[in-house]
């Protein structure tokens, strides 16, 4: 009883390790697709970032320049034209505090140069506001009067610019409420720039007035814009190149690594395969010759209702004798050596050796030869591919049909040969597995044919397609690369046997 309660118990499950450490295959081309998207876009970002923004600086610091180096000529200009004398500047006539301060010029020669320089300021093109600070910071004119008077103190930039005696410029895209100097007369659409140009002295040695401008350059704003669409079009352009670039190189690569991959395993199996089978076959070929002569011996001396059995003997040891010769010829090590072949002359030998078969099955063969040029293959070979294709089609029609064959030249340098039978054809499964080492849809089969032919087609750079559809046939499409004269050496033509 206690064996049977034990006998009773379930089997203990088997701990699922190795579906919990299953991974997916690495996609290269999928992980490579992402993370050089995101590099690339990074980057063509960050280079159209600070392409625009050396755009916009240079732009404006040459804008700046500009102004200043105009403004001062202005300066020195009017100073000549009021004919007062060249040791003194247009700084010192700014304030009109000052007016008394220089016994040397005339005060009214004096307000006459201020007003014609002020003149000449306030008319500058792109203005939106010009003040002139004296040198304790109070606002001696501007083109705003309510400016006029007032001293501003905590300005930054007038500071720098006086104490670094160099024209300081900013730029901005809204009004900065907590500056007081920003009262434009008008309101900015998209960009303006501050700058503060120092008015010297006569030996240059101190800074004794400040013009400070606003304008707002349209000009150079559509300069700009045209700059940063460029810019911009440019870097998606080039990114958008390298991606698709190395998107297909990491491709081709990926789908090469994978045909190799699947060629390694290929080569695997054959090796691992080949040395087991290759001792089974030749262990076989003996004991089954063996066999052969003595069921025919009997055969010959045995009564009539022993015929049909030892007959059954015999087609049984043909059958394995037929195997044996398969596996060895697909475990068989192939050369380099190709030939020119004629492709219609050793269809004809093929089909001839088939006849007799091809009669019993009561199959119904339509080939019309036509003259194509040789095909790069080998004699055997292609014999070999035919003789499994054709034994394949007669198989899947035991009680008769149709065997058509079609040679067609589709694009130049190549030469298609196309086996259509009326079988019974094979599930969408079955074609995906149909070219795998030692995969049969046959009982009893070996499954090294199609294999074999796949092998064979794609060693002398030619290849192979099957569609097939169940209960309507199969189709084979056997794709040879055309010979060239002299390449493959002295061509061979197929006789009958």
């Amino acid at each position: 009883m206690q064996m049977l309660e034990e006998q009773k118990k379930p089997a203990p499950t088997p701990p699922a390790t190795a579906s919990k450490d299953w991974r997916p295959p690495f996609n290269l081309v999928r992980w490579f697709s992402l993370a050089s998207f995101f590099i690339i876009a990074a980057v063509a970002l960050g280079l159209g970032y600070i392409s625009t923004r050396f755009v916009v600086e240079e732009s404006i610091e040459r804008d700046s320049m500009l102004t200043a180096q105009f403004i001062q000529a202005i300066g020195d200009a009017e100073i000549r034209h009021a004919s007062i004398q060249p040791n003194r500047t247009m700084g010192e006539m700014l304030d009109p505090r000052e007016d008394n301060a220089y016994p040397d010029v005339n005060p009214a020669t004096r307000a006459s140069a201020r007003i014609e320089f002020l003149d000449h300021v306030e008319h500058l093109p792109d203005i939106l506001l010009a003040t002139v600070y004296a040198l304790d910071r109070t606002v001696v004119w501007s083109t705003n009067p309510e400016l006029i008077g007032a001293r501003i103190e905590g300005d930054d930039e007038l500071d720098e610019s006086f104490e670094m005696k160099e024209a300081v410029s900013t730029s901005y895209h809204e009004i900065d409420e907590e500056k007081p100097e920003q009262r434009l007369l008008r309101e900015p659409q998209y960009l303006f720039i501050e700058n503060y140009i120092p008015m010297f002295n006569a030996d240059k040695s101190k800074v004794i007035a400040m013009v400070e401008i606003y304008k707002e350059p349209v000009d150079l704003v559509e300069r700009i814009q045209r700059g940063f669409k460029a810019i911009w079009l440019a870097t998606l352009l080039g990114g958008a190149a390298i991606y698709l670039g190395l998107f297909w190189i990491v491709r081709r690569a990926a789908m090469l690594l994978q045909s190799q991959q699947k060629q390694l395993v290929a080569n695997e199996t054959f090796v691992a395969l080949g040395e087991m089978s290759s001792a089974v076959a030749h262990s076989l070929r003996n004991p089954l010759a063996n066999i052969r002569s003595s069921a025919e011996l009997a055969q010959e001396i045995g009564s009539q209702g022993a015929q049909k059995n030892i007959g059954d003997i015999i087609g049984q040891v043909d059958r394995m004798s037929r195997w044996v010769r398969e596996l060895l010829v697909s475990l068989r090590p192939m050369n380099d050596d190709h030939e020119n072949v004629d492709l219609v002359l050793t269809i004809d030998d093929a089909l001839g050796a088939f006849e007799p078969l091809i009669k019993r099955s009561n199959v119904e063969v339509r080939f019309t030869p036509k003259s194509v040029p040789p095909v790069v293959s080998q004699q055997v070979l292609l014999t070999q591919i035919l003789n499994s294709l054709f034994a394949n089609a007669l198989e899947a029609m035991p009680t008769g049909g149709v065997l058509s064959i079609d040679i067609e030249t589709p694009v130049s340098g190549q030469v298609s040969m196309i086996l259509n039978d009326t079988g019974k054809g094979m599930t969408k499964q079955q074609q995906q597995m149909v070219f795998k080492p030692f995969f049969t849809t046959k009982q009893g089969g070996l499954g090294v044919g199609l294999a074999l032919v796949k092998r064979i087609m794609e060693r002398f750079e030619g290849s192979v397609q099957l569609t097939s559809q169940e209960q309507e046939g199969t189709r084979v499409c056997l794709n040879f690369k055309v010979a060239t004269g002299g390449e493959y050496g002295t061509q061979h033509t197929a006789g009958r046997g």
